[in-house]
């Protein structure tokens, strides 16, 4: 029995330990669009607005970006794998409970607080352990890793939508909560930690970090905080799209549930699967020579993902928009694939639990504005002129990467320069 409780620390472990990981990122992007593909059926079984389902889904990226600092500042200070395996079984439960739901006041207790919650403790822990384990392999271990992302979006727009018009949405969220649930129960059998101790300058145990230390770090070092700013933006496009993309063609092409919710997610990422693999090995050749070049692929995507967002919202035509679906996924995956490299390039190791938290909590405090936002867009000018005007925020985003890849470079060359 002591034997299955000594760390493993192989090379072909952290392997093992991606794959866990990326089978949990998977649910975890699954649960959150389950939801968002089964909404106009919970729309119209408890008869919401569309205010009050985007309003749903902002309280659960607000209540997220309120919980993941203190979820980040418990990664660095306790159990990595039994916070990431705890959060997994708790927002599978939730899910489940999801589907007794009878009204907004429980969606929002159970969707947005109880799912929310648990949630928010994943991120950091999980991208922390993932970097725990990989050094040199990092920004590839971490493009692979946000694949389950892209499959997990596209997998959960088909399947929610076939088992929300068969058996109804309550039937989604039990199938995909009880899957989480016994993915979590393999987590607690095969994760291990692999943390060293962190040490000062003279070799002594250093104090473990403070809660504000996080937000210090993340706000007074210029490059995390541009990289802050503009993950927000990255969110606030995204969640978005997220939420309301599936309806969109749901109510624009006439399109049933699970065609909607298959063709408004699987073009996207089916491209920035393809992209995040390819940004991944660039991004590690381009990191060893200067790390300024990572900052300068994301800035460079979100500029490029730009008419593609145009596309997306301003055609008529639906070969037009799947273009821009398959475009936008491609250019976005080049920021996905650099997030948590460069900002763990520029803060100490044992803040990188507490500092991913930070950044996480910001972009989704922002993010989360985006489904009610698009929501009243809707209701007043239209869906299509909301998914439009989301190009401007990546463009502004896209412009303060490069600014800041140029002054990151700057600042490391003056001072190789000047010794």
């Amino acid at each position: 029995m002591k034997e299955n409780n000594k760390p493993r620390t192989g090379s072909k472990y952290k392997w093992e330990v991606l794959a866990l990981l990326w089978v949990a990122y998977l649910l975890n992007q699954a649960d959150r669009q389950v939801f968002n593909v089964v909404l106009p059926l919970i729309r119209e079984d408890l008869g919401l607005s569309d205010v009050a389902v985007g309003t749903i889904a902002t309280i659960f990226n607000l209540f997220y970006a309120v919980l993941v600092p203190i979820g980040g500042f418990i990664g660095d200070r306790f159990s990595r794998k039994w916070i990431v395996t705890a959060s997994v079984l708790f927002w599978s439960v939730a899910t489940m409970f999801t589907g007794l739901c009878n009204g907004f006041l429980m969606l929002v207790v159970m969707r947005s607080v109880a799912t929310g919650g648990g949630e928010a403790f994943f991120g950091p822990a999980n991208y922390s352990l993932i970097a725990d384990y990989h050094d040199r392999t990092r920004a590839f271990a971490m493009s692979i890793h946000q694949t389950a992302y892209y499959i997990g979006i596209i997998i959960s727009g088909y399947a929610a939508g076939v088992v929300g018009e068969l058996w109804g949405w309550r039937s989604a969220f039990y199938i995909f909560g009880a899957i989480g649930v016994l993915h979590g129960i393999i987590m607690a059998l095969r994760l291990r930690d692999r943390k060293a101790p962190a040490t000062d300058t003279n070799g002594e145990k250093a104090p473990k970090p403070r809660f504000v230390e996080g937000f210090r770090i993340v706000f007074t070092t210029p490059t995390a905080l541009i990289l802050t700013l503009c993950f927000s933006g990255l969110i606030f496009v995204l969640t978005g799209y997220l939420t309301w993309m599936p309806t969109y063609l749901y109510e624009r092409f006439d399109m049933d549930l699970a065609a909607a919710g298959f063709h408004s997610m699987f073009y996207t990422h089916l491209f920035a699967f393809a992209g995040i693999l390819i940004a991944g090995r660039v991004s590690d050749r381009i990191g060893a020579k200067h790390p300024a070049g990572r900052m300068a692929m994301q800035g460079i995507g979100l500029l490029v993902a730009v008419p593609f967002i145009v596309m997306m919202g301003h055609s008529a035509t639906l070969w037009v928009i799947y273009l821009g679906f398959a475009g936008f996924g491609f250019a976005r995956a080049f920021f996905d694939a650099n997030t948590y490299t460069v900002l763990y390039d520029v803060v100490p190791e044992r803040y990188h639990s507490s500092a991913s938290g930070v950044m996480i909590m910001t972009g989704f405090a922002i993010g989360a504005l985006a489904p009610v936002v698009l929501g009243a867009v809707k209701e007043a000018a239209g869906l299509s002129f909301g998914i439009t005007m989301l190009a401007g925020v990546w463009l502004v985003c896209g412009v303060a990467m490069l600014a800041g890849s140029k002054w990151f470079y700057m600042k490391n060359y003056n001072r190789i320069k000047h010794g």
